[in-house]
C-alpha cells in the first residue's frame, strides 16, 4: 500500500530518517562478501555458486498488513500477492521458482477464518507460477507478516543483472503503468470512479500480476542488456537501472494506461505523476540491445505478452523525459519504506 509522501519531521538518526535504503547501505557495510558472488547486493534477487554453470536463486520479502494490505483486500489477496512480490524479482532475472519458504506473524485477535485464507492464497500464488510452499515459521506479532523466501536454479550466464545496460539501448516496459496508484487513489483518498473504471482500478490493486512468462522468454532470448522489476515505481526502476549501469535516459513515451488518464482526467490529478511515481505495477523494465529489438519482441509476443519501447540509455547520467522537443528531469523518487508515509 504505497504512497509518496514524506514524513514532515522524524528524529535524526532514526529509520525514518535514514530509509529503507540507507540502511540496507549500513547493514551491508558491516558483512563479509562472498566470494565470487554471481549477484552483487543491491540487484532484485542473491544467488549462490552450484558449479557446472549454474546457480541457486534466493529471494525474500515481506508484506505488511499496515503498509501492504489497503482497506477492501481480503486475506487472500495479501497472501498471493506476498508471493507475487517475491515471483516479480525473479522474473526480472529470467529465473524460474522452484519453492518458497513462508514466515507468518499473526496478531493473537486473528481469526481461524482468516488464517485459512492466508494458507489459501499462499497455495494459488504458488501454484499460479509453478511453486510449491515447502516449510516456514509461524510467531505471534503486532501486526501481520507474510515473509516469503523464494527458491529457484537458473543458468549462471542466463541472469540478467541490473548492471548491463550500455548507451544506445532501448529502454521497453512489459505494460503500462499507473492503475495501482490510481486504485490507491480510489480506497484511501476518497476520490471516484466510474463502476466499470472503479473494478479495473481495484482489481489492478487487489490482484496484481508477475511477469514471470515474459521474464523468461526475454532473459533466455539474449536480448537483453539489464532487467529489473518496477515495484518501487517506474521513476525510481529507471535511476536504479541507470546507476548501477553508469548510464542515462531518455524517456520519450510514458506508458500511461488508459484508464488511468481517464481517472486523471475526472479527478483532476496528474496521469504522468501517477505513472512515474506510483509503484506496485510489478511490470518489468528493461534494456534492449539495438540489434536484438525483434528478438525482444518476439520472445515478449511467444510469451504472450507486449514489449513498449519508452526511449534510449545515453551516456549522461540523467533520466530526462523528453515531451514536445521539452526536457525534464525525472525526479529519482517512489516508495521507500520508513520515508514513504502510509
Amino acid at each position: 500500500m504505497k504512497k509518496t509522501k514524506a514524513h514532515k519531521s522524524v528524529k535524526a538518526g532514526t529509520s525514518g530518517a535514514l530509509g529503507e535504503r540507507k540502511l540496507i547501505q549500513l547493514i551491508q557495510s558491516h558483512l563479509s562478501v562472498m566470494p565470487d558472488l554471481p549477484v552483487p547486493f543491491g540487484d532484485d534477487v542473491s544467488a549462490v555458486d552450484l558449479g557446472k554453470g549454474r546457480v541457486a536463486v534466493l529471494k525474500t520479502d515481506m508484506l505488511m498488513g499496515k503498509t501492504d494490505v489497503p482497506r477492501g483486500m481480503s486475506m487472500w489477496q495479501a497472501a498471493r500477492k506476498a508471493v507475487v512480490m517475491n515471483v516479480s524479482d525473479f522474473a526480472a532475472k529470467g529465473v524460474e521458482p522452484t519453492a518458497l519458504l513462508v514466515s507468518l506473524g499473526l496478531p493473537r485477535d486473528i481469526m481461524r477464518k482468516e488464517v485459512e485464507e492466508i494458507a489459501r492464497g499462499l497455495n494459488t500464488g504458488a501454484r499460479e507460477y509453478g511453486a510449491y510452499v515447502i516449510g516456514g515459521d509461524t510467531s505471534e506479532a503486532s501486526d501481520l507478516v507474510v515473509a516469503i523466501s523464494l527458491f529457484g536454479t537458473a543458468k549462471r550466464k542466463e541472469l540478467v543483472l541490473r548492471s548491463g545496460a550500455r548507451a544506445g539501448d532501448i529502454v521497453a516496459v512489459t505494460g503500462f503503468f499507473g492503475k495501482t496508484a490510481a486504485g490507491l487513489r480510489l480506497l484511501l483518498d476518497g476520490y471516484a470512479a466510474s463502476k466499470d473504471l472503479r473494478e479495473v482500478l481495484l482489481r489492478s490493486v487487489c490482484m496484481p500480476n508477475a511477469r514471470l512468462c515474459e521474464g523468461l522468454s526475454l532473459c533466455r532470448s539474449g536480448a537483453l542488456s539489464a532487467s529489473m522489476d518496477s515495484s518501487d515505481g517506474l521513476a525510481w526502476s529507471l535511476h536504479e537501472l541507470a546507476r548501477m549501469s553508469n548510464v542515462g535516459f531518455v524517456v520519450d513515451c510514458v506508458p500511461v494506461a488508459d484508464e488511468v488518464r481517464r481517472f486523471a482526467e475526472f479527478n483532476g490529478l496528474d496521469a504522468l505523476e501517477l505513472a512515474l511515481h506510483g509503484g506496485e505495477e510489478y511490470e518489468l523494465v528493461v534494456t534492449v540491445k539495438p540489434k536484438r529489438w525483434a528478438d525482444a519482441e518476439m520472445a515478449v509476443k511467444v510469451a504472450g505478452g507486449l514489449l513498449l519501447p519508452i526511449g534510449k540509455a545515453t551516456r549522461d547520467r540523467q533520466v530526462i523525459l523528453e515531451v514536445n522537443g521539452e526536457k525534464v528531469p525525472v525526479e529519482a523518487r517512489g516508495w521507500e519504506h520508513f520515508k514513504s508515509k502510509i
